[in-house]
């Protein structure tokens, strides 16, 4: 059995920041030594915004967007075209999409996807809340763009379904060759989505 190399504290620390995505047991120690070593310039401010954060980051109630004002900054900004809901799994897609600056428009996170093997049911995901804003009037169109998974098509078609009748146009991410992809090191699946989704030159 290991012998235990420093106080409880610092244990903590590291137990803490593997369960972070992407740090594994080792990767956790070298960060929290690197943090400690470097404590005045990053692990105080780093405690200090985490304080902050914890206490100041709320859910926005309108798209589902994480921000420290209710409604998000998405949503309170006028110059954005809401008349146009992007929907996205979750808000790292609504992040990964605002960084490419492709569009201006109106987001809806719908923390998720369905997947009944996991038990995860159209009630547990904020599929109510896209329903509503749609019903309301003045949605022009809705973009899903969700993963090319199995469990992302369901919740595709499933929200196509339950709007249908309201009059709203839906479309969905293009899939297919990305740019810069060479077609022999790509899929069958991709491949094979990107032949249907030809287009004219």
């Amino acid at each position: 059995m290991a012998k235990r190399v420093t106080g409880p504290e610092i244990e903590k620390l590291i137990q803490l920041l593997a369960k972070v995505p992407g740090l594994g047991p080792r990767s956790a120690r070298r960060a929290a030594l690197h943090l400690i070593k470097k404590k005045e310039q990053l692990l105080g401010p780093l405690g200090h915004a985490m304080d902050e954060a914890y206490h100041k980051v709320k859910i926005c109630s309108c798209c589902g967007n994480v921000d420290t004002i209710d409604p998000c900054t998405v949503c309170s900004d006028v110059q954005r075209d809401q008349a146009v809901i992007i929907v996205v799994e979750d808000v790292s897609d609504l992040w990964a999409l605002e960084r490419a600056g492709a569009m201006n428009t109106a987001y809806h996170v719908l923390g998720g996807t369905l997947s009944p093997l996991d038990g995860v049911g159209p009630e547990d995901l904020n599929i109510k809340g896209l329903i509503d804003r749609v019903s309301v009037g003045g949605i022009r169109e809705l973009i899903i763009a969700v993963n090319a998974t199995v469990e992302g098509q369901a919740t595709a078609h499933y929200i196509t379904d339950r709007l249908t009748d309201l009059g709203v146009k839906i479309t969905r991410l293009a899939h297919g060759v990305p740019v810069g992809g060479e077609l022999d090191y790509l899929d069958e699946g991709t491949l094979t989505a990107a032949l249907r989704a030809r287009t004219a030159i």
